[in-house]
């Protein structure tokens, strides 16, 4: 191993493979159980040089801003890329992204050995000048929110991060690798959190050309599954709706695959399951509907992994939401769209918020599910799909304007229905959509307790909680 460049641990360059020089020991040899040792010392000779073969003494311009960073640099002692921060606050922001931020982003695994932020994202900054600068603007920003004193620091960041990131589009080699398109998405929810909605857009719109020089979202992921993962689900979140295509029932097609559950025959379903044969919804929706129900009986005895769970729910809402109608004649059935949006906002629920807060989309979402409501039949004879619908409205819209609207409905429900309490409701919620979880029935069990805990059914306490839109918008969760 070399003495001038401290890059990985002798186990990890013995194996060829990436190491987060993790102290004292990495990730990787953790895992593994196996001795980490740096063989090699920190040099004080001069930077390694990248691709650009013009050596700069200076990485900052007249500007400020670092244009003639050369990539593949790294401080010759810490061994990380050179920013114009103190070394003791980089460091700080550093331990802020690994024990905090990369748990925040990826709550599916909590596990420092495996969350693919620490054991591939992070490997990847390190040698990444633009992802590196990206990295630490998300700690930087996690600090300055709490801090409440501005934003100086991670506007600066910002500069530093948009200028190595020009420097590698122009370059075909360097523009479609892992680290530009993890910087640009990541970059894309940072602008659309400071509510600077069209320039989030403009980075969306520049990583589809990115995935489609990579041969698509599905070829993305069959060598960088985060990366393909972040892309598809965060775009949609910042742009409103998807930004790939999916593949079909077999897994054909370039686009988001569904999960091998997704293709497995149908089990036999209990009797008192709800049957959504005898209403009028459109095929699409019902093919959804049912091959979900198989999904999530069988999850009954094997329990779906939390990553499997993201990559259904991200295929599902994406599947949903290309094939709503935009304007269709005669109108889509109501009750179509009533199950459509019901699925999405359920998905929303089942899987919580991964990478960035889904709050935006979901309350459009929100909005649209209760218009389709609305215009179901005044006559209808409430069932268990009007519990459910209710059940699903009240927790979606928890914290909005919308949550006494769902209130009041689930208020007239539960009176025609003869509910007397949350165990006759879940009754009624597991009969159509269920996907056994911990503490599911308790994030159900709140809204309908409130509504049997007031006998007074005419006035009902407004459960909407005020909600900073800065702060809300900003949040990576």
């Amino acid at each position: 191993m070399r003495q001038s460049l401290r890059r990985s641990c002798a186990a990890c360059a013995k194996s060829k493979s990436s190491c987060d020089l993790r102290t004292p020991c990495c990730s990787r040899c953790i895992k593994r159980q196996v001795e980490c040792a740096y063989a090699n010392e920190p040099s004080t000779g001069p930077a390694t040089s990248g691709w650009q073969n013009a050596a700069s003494t200076s990485p900052l311009d007249g500007s400020g801003t670092l244009t003639n960073y050369r990539f593949g640099s790294l401080d010759p002692f810490d061994s990380y890329p050179q920013t114009r921060l103190p070394r003791e606050h980089v460091q700080r922001l550093i331990y802020g992204f690994l024990h905090k931020i990369a748990f925040q982003y990826y709550p599916l695994d909590l596990n420092a050995t495996s969350n693919p932020f620490l054991v591939s994202w992070w490997p990847l900054a390190l040698g990444d000048p633009a992802l590196f600068h990206v990295s630490l603007q998300t700690a930087c920003l996690d600090e300055e929110l709490l801090a409440q004193k501005g934003f100086q620091t991670s506007e600066l960041l910002m500069v530093d991060s948009v200028a190595l990131l020009r420097r590698k589009v122009e370059y075909m080699s360097l523009a479609v690798q892992d680290g530009t398109m993890n910087s640009v998405i990541t970059l894309a929810t940072i602008e659309f959190g400071k509510g600077n909605i069209k320039v989030g857009e403009m980075h969306v719109n520049g990583l589809k050309r990115l995935v489609d020089m990579r041969g698509g979202i599905n070829a993305v992921r069959q060598t960088s599954p985060l990366t393909a993962r972040m892309v598809s689900w965060v775009s949609m979140l910042i742009m409103g709706h998807p930004q790939f295509e999916t593949q079909d029932d077999f897994g054909i097609g370039d686009g988001i695959p569904p999960i091998p559950e997704w293709q497995f025959d149908s089990i036999a379903l209990d009797d008192q399951l709800f049957d959504l044969s005898t209403i009028e919804v459109d095929y699409a929706v019902n093919n959804i509907f049912n091959r979900l129900r198989n999904i999530f009986q069988r999850a009954r005895n094997i329990p779906l992994p939390a990553t499997q769970l993201h990559d259904l729910t991200c295929f599902v809402i994406h599947r949903l939401l290309l094939s709503a109608p935009a304007t269709a004649i005669p109108p889509p059935s109501p009750m179509t769209e009533s199950v459509r949006y019901g699925i999405i906002l359920y998905m929303f629920i089942a899987q919580g918020p991964t990478y960035y807060s889904h709050a935006v989309i979901q309350n459009t979402i929100v909005v649209r599910f209760m218009e389709q409501l609305e215009h179901l039949a005044s006559t209808r004879v409430y069932d268990s799909l009007d519990v459910w619908f209710a059940a699903v409205g009240l927790v979606a819209s928890a914290g909005t304007a919308h949550h006494g609207w769902f209130m009041k409905r689930a208020q007239d429900i539960a009176a025609a229905l003869q509910m007397g309490n949350f165990g006759d409701t879940l009754t009624h919620i597991k009969a159509v959509l269920w996907l056994e979880k911990p503490q599911s029935e308790d994030l159900f069990r709140s809204h309908w307790d409130t509504i049997f805990d007031f006998k007074d059914q005419s006035v009902l306490p407004d459960l909407s909680i005020s909600v900073s839109s800065y702060s809300s918008s900003v949040e990576f969760i």
